[in-house]
Order: C-alpha cells, then sequence, then structure tokens
C-alpha cells in the first residue's frame, strides 16, 4: 500500500494543535511532517479543515450501547460499551460501577481484569463510583447500598489494584478514614472524592491523605460560600487536586465552569468525563439503575422525582461546550479531554496521547462532531 497523508486540518497531538502540518501514514503507522517532506508518491486525502487527533479518554463511564455496567457487570456488557463509544470517538475509558452491592462490586472488578487481559479495546481499567459515600448527598445512587468502608472493603479494593492497571475509587469523606485513603493511595488506587458534605478542612486533611481529585466537580458535593468553601473551594485551593467536569451545560452552568477554570491553578487539572449511561451511541429513551427507571428526554436523564441521573452526554458534545459556550480555548479544551485524565492515571497505556498507529486517530470536524478518519 503506497503513502498517504491526511492534509487539510488541523492536528492536536495531545498537548498543542499544530496548523500547517499533515499526517503521514506509512503501513499503519502515523506521523506528523511538514508538507515538504511528504514522499513524492504519497496519495494526498483532503480534510475541510477540522482536527486530526487521538481518541479521546473518558474516566466515568456507566454503560453504552443500551446497556448498563451495573445491570451486568460482564465482560460482554464491556466489549457492548467498548463499541459504542468508539462509534463516539473515546477510545480509553474506565466503565464505572456506581453504587452497588458487595457481590456485583466483585463480578464488575472480575469483568474488568478480564477484559483488560483480554486486550478488549479501550479498557484501561475500572471506576468504582461509591458505595462509600454521604447519605446527603447521594444523588442518584441507592441509599440502601450506601455504606462506609469495612477492613474488608479496604482488603478488596487493594488486591483489585494489584490485579488491575487502574483502579479509580470515588469516596466521601465521611464513610471513611483518612488512614483508609493513605492505604489506597500506596496500593495504587487513585482515589477521588465525591458525593460528599465534607467541609473544607476535612477535604483538605483528604488530599494531603492521598485524594487525588474530585469526581464531576460541583455535582452532589459540598458548595463553595462565603464562609464555607466546602469541597468545591477545597478542590479550586488544592494546586495538585484534579477534578472531572460534566460540561454538558445543564450540569453545571457555563459561567460557573468559567470561574471554576479561573481560580484552579495547576498542576492538577481539570478534566471532562461524560457520566455516560446505557444511551450513549443507542437510540433508547429510558433504561434501569439498580431497578428504578431512568427517563432520557431534552438532553437529560432524570430519575422519576428529577433527580439527574448521569448524563447524556458525549466527549465531543462536552467539547463544543467548552469551546463555544465556555470559552475555553480549543486546545485546552482538547487536552481536557485526552491527555489531562490520561494524566491521572497510574497507567495510561498510551492513551491520551498521539498514538502508534492510524487507528488510534480521530477527526472532529469543524463543527466538532466525530466522523470516520479517511485512510484509505
Amino acid at each position: 500500500m503506497p503513502h498517504r497523508a491526511l492534509v487539510g486540518a488541523q492536528i492536536f497531538d495531545g498537548k498543542r494543535l499544530i496548523s500547517d502540518h499533515a499526517v503521514l501514514i506509512s503501513q499503519t503507522r502515523a506521523t506528523i511532517v511538514r508538507p515538504a517532506d511528504l514522499p513524492a508518491d504519497c496519495k494526498q486525502i483532503r480534510h475541510a479543515g477540522g482536527t486530526i487527533m487521538p481518541g479521546f479518554v473518558d474516566l466515568q463511564v456507566n454503560g453504552g450501547g443500551g446497556v448498563m455496567f451495573n445491570t451486568a457487570p460482564t465482560v460482554e456488557t464491556l466489549a457492548a460499551m467498548s463499541a459504542a463509544l468508539s462509534g463516539l470517538g473515546t477510545h480509553a475509558f474506565l466503565p464505572t460501577l456506581i453504587t452497588d452491592s458487595i457481590h456485583t462490586t466483585t463480578a464488575a472488578i472480575a469483568a474488568a481484569t478480564q477484559a483488560v487481559a483480554r486486550g478488549l479495546p479501550g479498557v484501561l481499567g475500572l471506576h468504582l463510583e461509591g458505595p462509600h459515600l454521604a447519605q446527603s448527598r447521594k444523588g442518584a445512587h441507592d441509599p440502601a447500598l450506601i455504606r462506609p468502608m469495612t477492613p474488608q472493603d479496604l482488603d478488596q479494593l487493594c488486591r483489585a489494584s494489584d490485579q488491575l492497571p487502574n483502579l479509580m475509587v470515588t469516596l466521601a469523606p465521611e464513610a471513611v478514614t483518612p488512614q483508609q485513603i493513605t492505604t489506597l493511595n500506596d496500593a495504587g488506587v487513585i482515589v477521588f472524592l465525591g458525593h460528599s458534605d465534607a467541609d473544607y478542612d476535612t477535604a483538605m486533611r483528604s488530599f494531603d491523605a492521598g485524594a487525588r481529585g474530585t469526581t464531576h466537580l460541583f455535582n452532589a458535593m459540598s458548595q463553595l460560600g462565603s464562609r464555607a468553601p466546602g469541597l468545591v473551594g477545597a478542590t479550586l485551593a488544592s494546586p495538585k487536586t484534579y477534578a472531572g467536569l460534566i460540561a454538558d451545560g445543564i450540569h453545571v452552568h457555563p459561567a460557573t465552569i468559567r470561574a471554576a477554570l479561573a481560580a484552579k491553578h495547576g498542576p492538577g487539572e481539570i478534566f471532562l468525563v461524560t457520566d455516560a449511561m446505557a444511551c450513549a451511541g443507542a437510540q433508547i429513551t429510558q433504561f434501569t439503575l439498580n431497578g428504578r427507571t431512568i427517563h432520557r428526554a431534552k438532553g437529560r436523564l432524570t430519575l422519576p422525582d428529577g433527580t439527574l441521573a448521569g448524563a447524556d452526554l458525549d466527549m465531543a458534545q462536552a467539547i463544543r461546550v467548552m469551546v463555544r459556550c465556555v470559552g475555553d480555548p480549543p486546545e485546552k479544551a482538547l487536552a481536557r479531554a485526552t491527555s489531562i485524565p490520561a494524566a491521572v492515571l497510574r497507567d495510561p497505556m498510551g492513551a491520551g496521547s498521539w498514538p502508534r498507529t492510524a487507528e488510534g486517530l480521530i477527526y472532529l470536524n469543524r463543527d466538532f462532531q466525530v466522523t470516520p478518519v479517511a485512510i484509505l
């Protein structure tokens, strides 16, 4: 097969936007080169603007392709999620189990471990969101399944971290001890705080103990107030702390996101998550979570009482919100969907950076919509 070159689009390598360059594809290898350096026999495939870039990295995905990981925590479910997410441009993700029973949690750990061992495309490990949360900030989590962390729970999580390249756990300081957070961190678990009413000082002690970030910033947590900064304030004030953000324009107002970006300084940064549910990549209007029906309408996913239950969102849509509504520079918005979440991981497995092969590339058109990369 002759050399091929993708021209006419910007190139994002995971950290910076590059103009006036081309992507040279030799066999399956993709390399960024100047047009003057293209081989004479190279077939040029022109794109009408847009951006060629690595696939998205999503650290909070509850379902996709019509299925929920909670409903069937199996390798088959993960395969369906992987296929649906790949079509949306997400090439790497942490399947996320929402608060559930010990039995379901054990099955989820086993499924994620098997998926990684088999090389199932996109699966980077596992995200356990709960069950060690605060009842007062439960959101759509089943209150009957929320509980404090026991020594047995701690041991299971540490063992799971040995089996998986990445294990993220969202917990509330109210449901654990600082020593448990330290033990998890020392075992390689990526500890994030969420679904918590913790005050500022408690949150900061949890970060000092080893918590590395905050799950879906602003949602299901103590808010920033004049006298009580809460978990939001602690996250923005802690320079090393990362924060996932659901940028659908529903969970967090664009003006609030703008304020958070102005307040948050690194090395810890804000990155994008979808909190996607079964409807990602599927034409369904409802599904179930822990026996409760979730309704999909007008871009929202809600329980019958109106409580938001995950997001009807894909990563390209989140980037559109960040660029067009929030005013985030495109280069930074793209990094929030690739290299920044990859930096949170213990082992990104190559995700979030320029891929080794053309199969790892996606194309965002001028409207920030994912379309196939033409390489033939």
